[in-house]
């Protein structure tokens, strides 16, 4: 399950939907629709969280924030 906070939003430049993971440095996808985007991030995220643990990278821990009522 993912945990990092996603966000998305339309680029007009791109003619896209871009969507980053602040949290993890240089983490980014795209896609056509809002969903491919989530989608493609999610993967790009797993990835990105491979990648560093193969290189001995630190890995930051997801920050949890909580909707208060």
């Amino acid at each position: 399950m993912i945990r990092y906070e996603i966000i998305i939003y339309w680029s007009d430049e791109d003619q896209a939907y871009i969507a980053e993971a602040p949290e993890l440095p240089g983490c980014s996808a795209d896609g056509e629709t809002y969903q491919e985007a989530l989608t493609n991030i999610e993967i790009v995220i797993q990835e990105w969280i491979e990648t560093a643990k193969e290189l001995g990278r630190n890995i930051p821990q997801p920050k949890c924030k909580r909707l208060s009522a």
